[in-house]
């Protein structure tokens, strides 16, 4: 039973990762169609960048508890990517940069959501395992 929870709360912890980035998805293509301005769009990216970065770490923190370790080595990369945004001071959204990097900002983000989307399917396919294994227990 501890470990269908488990797998609730990567599931949930997953699907919240997944939210943030859309948030910075919607915020990118506002700005884009000049709905927002630079000013207000990256005050509301930057807002959330550390909450996703402290989010995806304790994602694969939880992982190593439960002793899920091919979750946590795939959670990795994702991790190392931030880590290293963060120590090289990259991870914030400049404002007077913000149209010439446009395109690339909504990359990033639009890889880190296929890599969040497949942690989210292996989530699910994991607790759908554990909760017919424990079903039939």
């Amino acid at each position: 039973m501890e470990d269908l929870f488990g797998w609730l709360v990567s599931f949930f912890a997953a699907v919240a990762l997944v939210v943030v980035v859309i948030y910075q998805l919607m915020c990118l293509a506002d700005l884009e169609f000049d709905y927002i301005n630079p000013y207000d769009s990256a005050s509301r990216i930057n807002a959330v960048i550390l909450p996703e970065f402290i989010g995806q770490g304790v994602l694969l923190l939880f992982y190593l508890l439960t002793g899920h370790w091919v979750m946590a080595l795939l959670c990795v990369p994702y991790l190392y990517y931030n880590v290293t945004l963060y120590t090289q001071k990259q991870h914030l959204v400049d404002v007077t940069e913000i149209y010439n990097m446009l395109k690339w900002e909504k990359k990033k983000r639009l890889f880190k959501l296929g890599y969040l989307v497949m942690l989210l399917f292996l989530s699910l396919f994991w607790l759908i395992y554990s909760a017919l294994d424990d079903h039939e227990e």
